[in-house]
This record gives C-alpha cells, sequence and structure tokens, in this order.
C-alpha cells in the first residue's frame, strides 16, 4: 500500500544504535517470504507490541528497557528478543503500528484540495480518542532530534512527507479557485503541521483546556482566509 506520510512513498527504515546487536530483521505475518506465525505466537507478539507502545510513550525509546518490556509481559529479554531480535526493531514495528492507524484513517485515495484539509480537522478529532498514540508520537519526535537516536530519519522523512502532503492539497486548492492563487504553500504548509503538533501537546498536558479539532479548523480557516484577502 502506497503511505501518503512519507514524500516518496517509501517508509524509511530506522538507524541502529550501537548497543543493538547485528541480526535479521524479525518475520512478520503476511509478509511475502517470510514465515507466518502462529496464532498464538501472533497474539503473544501483538502483546509484546502493545506494552512496547506503553512503554515508549511513558519513558521514550533511551529510558525504556528491553529488561522492563520483558517484566512486563512476563518475559525474559531473550523471550522478547525471539520476537523482535533488537529493540529497535521493536521500535520498528512500534511505528509501524502506529502507521498503520493513520493510513486506516485516510483511506485508499487522499481527499483533495481543501477537503484534505477538512479530514485534518477530523484527524484532530480523532486523535483526542486515541491519548496512548498521540502520546507515543508525541514523545518519540521530540526524543528524536537527540544525537544518534534510531528514529531520526524516520521524522525526518515523516514530517517532510507531512509538509509536501499539505502542500500538494494547498497547491490543488489553488488550482480549483478554493483559495488565493498567490498562496505561499510550503509555508501555509509547514504553519498547519506546527500547529496540530504544538496543539497535540498542549492537549497531553491539559485534556480540558484544549480542543484540538476547534483550534485545528480555527487556524486554518484564519490562514486561508488571510491568503483570500491577499
Amino acid at each position: 500500500m502506497h503511505n501518503f506520510f512519507y514524500g516518496d512513498g517509501v517508509r524509511p527504515r530506522l538507524r541502529r544504535v550501537s548497543t543493538d546487536k547485528a541480526a535479521p530483521t524479525a518475520p512478520r505475518a503476511g509478509r511475502t517470504g517470510r514465515r507466518e506465525r502462529s496464532p498464538a505466537a501472533q497474539e503473544r507478539h501483538d502483546e509484546i507490541l502493545g506494552i512496547a507502545m506503553e512503554t515508549f510513550a511513558a519513558r521514550g525509546y533511551g529510558k525504556a528497557s528491553l529488561a522492563e518490556i520483558a517484566d512486563r509481559a512476563g518475559l525474559t529479554q531473550a523471550g522478547v528478543l525471539h520476537y523482535f531480535h533488537s529493540k529497535a526493531n521493536l521500535l520498528t514495528e512500534v511505528l509501524d503500528l502506529r502507521d498503520a492507524t493513520d493510513i486506516a484513517d485516510l483511506g485508499p485515495e487522499r481527499p483533495r484540495g481543501l477537503a484534505f484539509l477538512r479530514h485534518l480537522v477530523d484527524t484532530a478529532r480523532r486523535n483526542a480518542e486515541r491519548e496512548g498514540i498521540i502520546r507515543l508520537y508525541t514523545v518519540l519526535s521530540a526524543e528524536s532530534v537527540t544525537d544518534d537516536h534510531p528514529a531520526q530519519s524516520y521524522f525526518r522523512n515523516r514530517y517532510a512527507g507531512l509538509r509536501d502532503l499539505v502542500a500538494e492539497a494547498l497547491t490543488e486548492a489553488c488550482a480549483r479557485g478554493e483559495t488565493s492563487e498567490d498562496l505561499d504553500v510550503r509555508g501555509a504548509a509547514s504553519a498547519i503541521v506546527a500547529v496540530m503538533d504544538g496543539l497535540q501537546v498542549q492537549w497531553l498536558l491539559d485534556p480540558g483546556a484544549v480542543d484540538m479539532a476547534a483550534s485545528t479548523d480555527r487556524v486554518i480557516e484564519a490562514l486561508l482566509e488571510s491568503m483570500r484577502k491577499g
């Protein structure tokens, strides 16, 4: 499936950190040429993945340990590595799961023009119902700016892809006469992505004080209105 969240359509690979032992990628169910898991093994895999997602969201990648994840799963560290081979591979699958949620929300064909901006407002509304995923994204994206973080390239490419996607939708809106033809689509795209991320941080800190959907809608409308007035 085409991943709309990266500019080149290719999901970036995570950079391995020196503390991880070199190992082949963990097999995943349903991938061509890779071993299928039994239902019991798949259930166990998914259980560990859910625990890892919660742990990374609460503690960040750097402070979360395989020992902690293994203990919560009732396994040894070797047991966790049997399924994921390394901590970096575990992070890869956590981010895969996060991406799958976004892709499912978007559907097979993304909305065009201003309809895509309305989709962003809907996304902000749905995000208020999935705190764990939003906390995970916020913690890991902030942590990724540190030296040698294995997800640094992932988030750099993801943000570039998001800016490209919003800029493309704004370009379509200009071509359709839905907004000003003089629109700085790159600048507007960066502003919209920044607003959505900033609102997520504020909402995580004080959910009752922030309506992410309403604030996203207000900012997008104000931005477009200022551009219509030229």
